[in-house]
């Protein structure tokens, strides 16, 4: 436990206050604020119901700080928890010379230094102070949650406004609560903040009778273009307002005419266009009880920043003299300004944190760097690269993964476009897969990329960017960043776009790549240090928090279950081969102009300690042609035929005596069709299906008898996902009819559920059935014959395993999927339809498709009816 008087970080003193209070049931006046919390958080489990860690314990601090410390100004907040002084000014990194000291102290002490920072920019300068002036100036409590991209920040505001408003609600008579919202959006992109603050689902972070009361009282309005004002009601509760800052102070000059009365005095056009431009600030500081929400809020500190960048810090100092302001909340994801961190920081959610927890993807030895080359050669990598480990890939919406390349100036990108659509239609895709987006591209194709860019619908899977998708951009299916040229910048832009790739998304087990030029990689590493106190280094070595289990085998002797299955076999036939009969034709192809010449991979030395070692392998193209008499040989050694016979054929459509590469694949697959001297014929096998395949398993000692075991590695935010035979001992339907594995590994909340409901409709009443397993567990084909083999619409082979079967006594067998809707699977669905189809008698296949966290009751009644039907 840190002593108090310890000089930490503001963050982690207040963590450790947190876990205290969390102890003490959130012991507080007010008891509802521990009913909200209880129904987030599981104490007896550790496992939350919808927030994320980083989100919940965000919140639990802003309550603590809300009921516990009752809304501090953050420096007072300081001089509470730091009462020495030299601890308070080591907390606040208040460092200045020993005559400056002794000269402050002396005339008033230490509280002299404070008004000194307050009063003199010299001196604030000197030192560089900035951001301790920030803090010290401020009117009211502002408080910053600094949250690594994908932590949810969108949520945590939601969460934090969605439990005020509860508060008000369930304590009218206490005027302490939060009773209007104000939200900035980051940068212009205010619909898509306010859709995604509508949809959140509140139901999920309060307790239903909470919920009722939030949801029949809050409105959501968002600032138009054109309107003089914002359309609410003056003096009302429960507005949540999204905007930005353009939006709410309109600067005079960018009035129109149209926004004006037809009838003026041009004397008082200056004036009019003032009170314009200031009344939706005033409609909104006509909200009682108001909360201000800013996203990214690094951006208001600093005394060398600009006009622009100020502008939410001076709207927000107007609300606060013109209306009862309670509190500000700001949220970033960089808490660090230069490389100090900010003093107003309550809580801090790291990005190697992110990724241990699984809510960023991993990066580990997927930093890639290059030495000087070529734009040629590295947009030449990069695509072949992305698209070798990356082709197929998909997120859970069916997006396909997608690849950022980053450029200093359009006519850099510009340059680059024709060699990533070469490089592109060398590999066999189409260009047009490509979308180039700058502040030159035309609107709709900067609306599309601020607004629409995940949906999944769209063929794009490569951005070349200019100034365009860093901070606040929000892309799940964002996989790999590039960046080629160098990237210097003062605000982050290297760091903010090498990093936008690592947002994790559900179901997702690939990691994210960062391809970086030589030069970029001491900016993005500086960068890190500068930002989030991280290094690349760290980044590129940290884990995921994966936990190992054994599985161990509870029941072997599960007959297998009998299908009739479609086998296809080859069968030989007799056939006379004259090559005579056999014609070539010239195949019509577009020829590739290139061949793929592959070096041999060696390991690229450590740049200063910034990056581990890191394997790269480097791909040229150029023209592959293979001469006439080389491939005439070829084939006739595959084919036994006569070798100057084919070479006089090939002679005829090829009389240069080259033959591209590209050609003779296709030359190839005529001749085979003509010569084989087989058939593939189809036909319907009764086979046995074996749920466990002990030879699959490794085999271990135990009390003197033999155990069957496994190993299976999850993610430790699914541990609640995982269920033990131990913990069912008491039910009679897990030991007859279930667990014949343990534990069972669950993939999602609705998965678990259906196991539960129908373990207790079988505790009830087992009737005829002999077993209910969960099998979707077991993806190995050597532990199990229900690991079925489908070939997938990329012409590969995939395998798939239904989530449950029911086995009853008398042979029949139900199997059951559950699918979140954008997971569907045609193939996989047609592979277990078609078995259905062959065997109507036997076997009846259920899928039970989920848009939301728990099945219905309708759903699980529909499996019930099923079981106990007399047939399948």
């Amino acid at each position: 436990m840190m002593n108090h008087t310890d000089v930490g970080p503001l963050y982690e003193v207040l963590r450790e206050k947190v876990i205290e209070w969390r102890a003490r049931d959130y012991e507080v006046e007010f008891a509802a604020i521990s009913e909200i919390l209880n129904y987030n958080y599981d104490k007896e489990t550790g496992n939350l119901r919808f927030l994320r860690k980083a989100q919940f314990e965000a919140l639990e601090t802003y309550w603590y700080l809300r009921l516990i410390e009752n809304t501090p100004h953050i420096f007072d907040l300081y001089r509470k928890l730091y009462s020495n002084s030299v601890n308070l000014l080591k907390a606040l990194n208040i460092s200045t010379s020993q005559e400056d000291l002794i000269q402050t102290l002396s005339s008033g002490g230490i509280n002299s230094i404070f008004e000194r920072i307050k009063a003199d920019d010299d001196f604030v300068r000197k030192y560089r102070l900035e951001t301790i002036k920030e803090t010290l100036t401020l009117d009211y409590p502002s408080y910053i949650f600094a949250l690594a991209m994908g932590a949810g920040k969108t949520i945590l505001i939601g969460a934090i406004i969605a439990t005020e408003f509860a508060m008000a609600l369930e304590y009218p008579d206490k005027d302490i609560f939060v009773k209007n919202a104000l939200v900035f959006a980051p940068g212009k992109t205010i619909l898509g903040a306010l859709k995604e603050l509508s949809d959140i689902p509140f139901e999920k972070i309060l307790p239903n009778r909470l919920y009722k009361y939030f949801i029949n009282n809050v409105k959501f309005t968002y600032t138009r273009d054109g309107e003089k004002d914002i359309p609410i009601l003056k003096g009302s509760y429960f507005n949540i307002v999204v905007t930005n800052t353009e939006k709410i102070r309109i600067q005079k000059q960018a009035i129109t005419r149209s926004l004006l009365n037809f009838e003026y005095d041009l004397r008082k056009e200056d004036e009019i266009k003032q009170e314009i431009a200031n009344r939706r600030l005033q409609t909104i500081a006509s909200l009682p009880n108001l909360a201000i929400f800013s996203d990214e809020a690094h951006h208001t500190y600093g005394m060398r920043l600009g006009e622009e960048l100020k502008r939410v810090r001076q709207t927000v100092n107007y609300l606060a003299k013109n209306t009862r302001l309670i509190v500000v909340v700001n949220t970033t994801g960089t808490p660090y300004f230069g490389r100090e961190i900010l003093k107003d920081v309550v809580y801090w959610y790291g990005l190697t944190q992110g990724i241990k927890d699984g809510i960023l993807k991993e990066v580990r030895g997927n930093i890639v760097s290059y030495e000087e080359v070529t734009d040629e050669y590295f947009i030449n990598d990069v695509i072949n690269d992305f698209f070798k480990n990356y082709k197929n890939v998909k997120i859970h919406d069916g997006s396909s993964a997608k690849l950022a390349i980053y450029f200093p100036r359009i006519e850099d990108l510009r340059n680059a476009k024709p060699l990533v659509e070469k490089a592109l239609i060398n590999i066999g895709l189409d260009p047009t897969i490509v979308l180039e987006v700058h502040n030159e591209s035309p609107k709709d194709i900067q609306e599309l990329f601020d607004n629409r860019i995940n949906d999944p619908y769209l063929p794009y899977r490569v951005f070349l960017l200019v100034n365009k998708g860093t901070e606040g951009w929000n892309c799940p299916s964002l996989f790999a960043t590039a960046l080629a040229r160098e990237l210097r910048a003062s605000n982050n832009f290297c760091l903010q776009a090498a990093t936008r790739c690592l947002r994790q998304v559900p179901g997702n087990t690939h990691k994210a790549k960062i391809y970086l030029s030589k030069q970029n990689v001491k900016i993005l590493d500086a960068q890190l240090k500068e930002t989030y106190g991280e290094t690349l280094r760290d980044l590129n070595r940290t884990k995921q928090n994966l936990i190992k289990e054994k599985v161990v085998v509870r029941k072997s002797e599960i007959p297998p279950v009998l299908f009739k299955r479609k086998v296809r076999e080859v069968r030989t036939i007799n056939k006379n081969i004259n090559l005579r009969d056999i014609e070539i034709k010239k195949p019509e192809l577009e020829e590739k102009e290139g061949k793929k010449i592959f070096y041999d991979i060696r390991e690229i030395p450590d740049r200063k300690g910034v990056l581990i070692t890191k394997d790269m392998e480097k791909i040229i193209l150029e023209d592959d042609f293979v001469d006439l008499y080389t491939f005439s040989v070829e084939l006739s050694s595959l084919y036994r035929l006569p070798l100057l016979e084919i070479y006089e054929k090939l002679k005829e459509l090829y009389p240069d005596g080259e033959i591209p590469m590209i050609h003779s694949f296709e030359i190839k697959k005529q001749i085979e069709e003509k010569v084989r001297n087989y058939e593939i014929v189809e036909k319907e096998v009764e086979v046995a299906l074996a749920l466990i395949k002990l030879e699959g398993f490794d085999k271990e000692e135990k009390d003197n008898k033999p155990i069957y075991t496994t190993e299976i590695v999850y993610h430790k935010d699914k541990e609640h996902l995982l269920v033990r035979y131990e913990n069912y001992q008491e039910s009679t339907a897990a030991e007859n009819f279930s667990f014949h594995l343990t534990p069972y590994k669950f993939d999602s909340e609705p998965e678990k559920d259906f196991f539960e409901n129908i373990l207790n409709i079988l505790e009830e009443d087992p009737d005829d059935v002999e077993g209910f397993y969960f099998i979707g567990g077991v993806n190995d084909p050597k532990k199990s014959d229900f690991v079925l083999e489908y070939r997938g619409k990329d012409g590969k082979m995939h395998n798939y395993t239904p989530d449950f079967l029911i086995k009853k006594k008398d042979g029949k067998v139900i199997i059951v999927e559950i699918k979140g809707k954008p997971f569907r699977n045609e193939e996989e669905e047609m592979l277990i339809k078609d078995l259905e189809a062959i065997n109507p008698e036997k076997l009846k296949y259920e899928i039970l498709l989920i848009d939301k966290d728990k099945l219905s009751f309708e759903q699980v009644n529909r499996i019930r009816e099923l079981i106990y039907k007399q047939g399948v």
